[in-house]
């Protein structure tokens, strides 16, 4: 009988293991390297081609608030990830972007789910710094991820600075493929 506990005992522990190492994965994404899969899919494609030829309206001026909250963001630059942190000893995606807000008098919900809900759905075309972009890195359409516009190139590349699970804060571009393929909406909450 000692045995047989012993080993439900074990295949418990493996399982919750594995159930916070899957929430871990999919909690935020990263910017690492994802192995490449044949995708025939003609939807995929022309999603990175459109971001990729954006014509973006954004103007180049940024008000002084966007203005600081991005100086505010930058220097959690190389802060490590940790789940469900949102201090600078380590953050996730959405632990991120509540701190900067914050940070700058302005209160956004704790999940990326919500966050993804909260202000106004905007095009991409339409994006500007200090508007939040939200990602499915699990596949799918569920929100997982979120991210700040940092800046707009002349070109239209849009960059945002995150929170990623291999890198901690860091900025990144939609013009990577991991990012592009996973991209699902923007959302102007200021």
């Amino acid at each position: 009988m000692t045995d047989r506990l012993f080993y439900k005992n074990l295949r418990m522990k493996n399982i919750l293991v594995l159930l916070v190492a899957s929430i871990i994965t999919i909690s935020c994404g990263s910017s690492k390297n994802v192995g490449t899969k044949k995708n025939t899919g003609s939807k995929t494609v022309a999603k990175t081609e459109n971001l990729r030829k954006l014509d973006s309206k954004f103007d180049g001026k940024v008000s002084k608030s966007i203005d600081n909250m991005l100086k505010d963001a930058e220097k959690y630059i190389g802060t490590p990830y940790k789940f469900g942190g949102n201090t600078s000893s380590g953050f996730d995606c959405s632990g991120f972007t509540v701190k900067v807000f914050e940070e700058n008098d302005f209160k956004l919900p704790r999940r990326s789910s919500d966050q993804a809900e909260a202000g106004e759905k905007i095009d991409i075309k339409e994006v500007k710094p200090g508007d939040l972009l939200f990602f499915a890195t699990a596949g799918g359409s569920r929100v997982s991820h979120v991210g700040i516009v940092h800046d707009i190139g002349t070109d239209g590349e849009v960059k945002f600075i995150h929170a990623s699970t291999s890198k901690g804060v860091m900025i990144s571009s939609l013009n990577e493929k991991y990012w592009n393929n996973a991209f699902l909406h923007a959302q102007r909450v200021l």
